[in-house]
């Protein structure tokens, strides 16, 4: 653009030749589902003795519709990562994530079901749904480009969820026999238990578990957390149990490092009133979160709410990788490839002005998340960690920031198991 557009002087287009004038106003169509499709649906479904429903987040705005078929059919729920925060956790009959990073109840509901819903999810990995023989399935999905790809669906439905739910629920006949449910919860009480001591066991000086644990019980009700690539996903897929009204979201379809903190920053200019929590590993931390910090420091004082918290899990390992090559490959580390420089990330960020602190006891952590995340402390914290894992018999130990006013919250620091 020449440098003397911008100075010239606006005038709108008008009702003449080559004068063009835009217009404002745009409503999308809900794409509504045929009703031939919808019978054939509710008739496969209703035939299921053992009915398992997998959602995305495409089924984000279908969340009551989704429960409502779930409690017809005594259907377990399995969420994709990306959807994970479309139901909360705390639901009994919900089974988490599925995958490589998802639960055994998950894992268990696939093997054992006769019919599979899938809403609102692209899901890829085959290998975690049911045997290709061993259920009848159906996918409702508004996109069409990838619709029946990922399994052989008897039934492919293009369609908006909540509409083509709306259009099968009435159609659907509630199960009597709940043993199949009664199955699933139990599986799900189990693995949470599981879970809480896993995050509890000894892996000095900190577990990284033990962190997103305690989470569970000291975050705001309208949290947002954001998980990197890495090793943080593990823990956010499997340790975070979301309550109803809180977000989060990772690289979901890329698995691209770096996005966490990234993605923190774009929630806190979306929602300046709520907190953000980026989980971030170090390798991450060094392409691109340090540098990130600055834009926090720039931008916190616009947040009506300034928290912004960045948990680094400091091991000085590309930990994910380390673990895949070692557990797929049987491969040894490649030191030259996948060990980190150390760096002190809290004294990074107290050196422009974000508060930060290490903590190294384990004991230490809960305590810290109560002080530190209460909805009425305005000023943000930053915390860094570095605990060792006996898996990688690398120490780590984490650091989070202290509360000061008028300061943005981040965590700048945190192990990887």
């Amino acid at each position: 653009m020449p440098s003397d557009v911008p100075e010239l002087e606006y005038s709108p287009p008008g009702h003449a030749f080559k004068e063009v004038p835009s217009s404002l106003g745009m409503t999308w169509p809900t794409a509504v589902p045929d009703p031939a499709a919808v019978a054939r649906a509710a008739e496969i479904l209703n035939a299921g003795e053992k009915v398992a429903i997998l959602i995305g987040q495409g089924a984000r705005d279908a969340a009551v519709q989704v429960l409502a078929v779930a409690d017809l059919l005594g259907a377990g729920i399995a969420k994709a990562l990306l959807g994970k925060d479309v139901l909360p956790d705390d639901l009994a009959y919900v089974t988490g994530s599925i995958g490589l990073l998802g639960t055994r109840p998950s894992y268990e509901m696939m093997r054992d079901c006769d019919t599979l819903l899938t809403v609102g999810s692209n899901f890829p990995y085959t290998q975690f749904l049911p045997g290709l023989d061993t259920a009848r399935a159906i996918q409702i999905d508004v996109d069409g480009a990838f619709i029946g790809m990922r399994y052989p669906y008897e039934l492919n439905m293009v369609a908006d969820a909540s509409a083509a739910l709306d259009a099968l629920i009435p159609l659907l006949e509630r199960k009597t026999d709940r043993s199949w449910r009664d199955t699933i919860e139990a599986g799900v009480a189990d693995w949470w238990e599981v879970m809480e001591r896993r995050a509890h066991s000894d892996a000095p000086p900190v577990n990284p578990q033990r962190l997103f644990a305690e989470l569970n019980d000291r975050s705001p009700d309208d949290m947002i957390v954001t998980g990197d690539s890495g090793s943080a996903a593990n823990w956010y897929a499997r340790q975070i149990r979301f309550r109803e009204g809180q977000r989060g979201s990772l690289s979901g379809t890329l698995a691209t490092m770096g996005n966490a903190v990234p993605y923190a920053i774009g929630a806190k200019f979306a929602h300046p009133e709520r907190v953000a929590i980026a989980f971030e590993g170090d390798g991450a931390m060094q392409m691109n979160g340090m540098a990130e910090l600055l834009t926090v420091k720039r931008y916190y004082h616009e947040w009506s709410d300034p928290r912004l918290i960045v948990a680094v899990l400091h091991n000085n390992d590309l930990n994910q990788v380390t673990w895949e090559m070692r557990g797929m490959e049987g491969d040894p580390k490649l030191v030259e490839s996948q060990s980190l420089p150390e760096v002190s990330y809290a004294d990074f960020a107290a050196g422009i002005g974000l508060n930060a602190i290490t903590v190294t006891d384990p004991d230490a952590v809960g305590p810290h998340g109560t002080r530190h995340w209460p909805p009425t402390v305005r000023p943000c914290s930053t915390c860094t960690a570095t605990p060792t894992c006996r898996r990688s018999r690398r120490t780590r130990r984490w650091s989070r920031s202290a509360t000061r006013p008028r300061r943005s919250s981040v965590v700048t620091k945190m192990p990887s198991a």
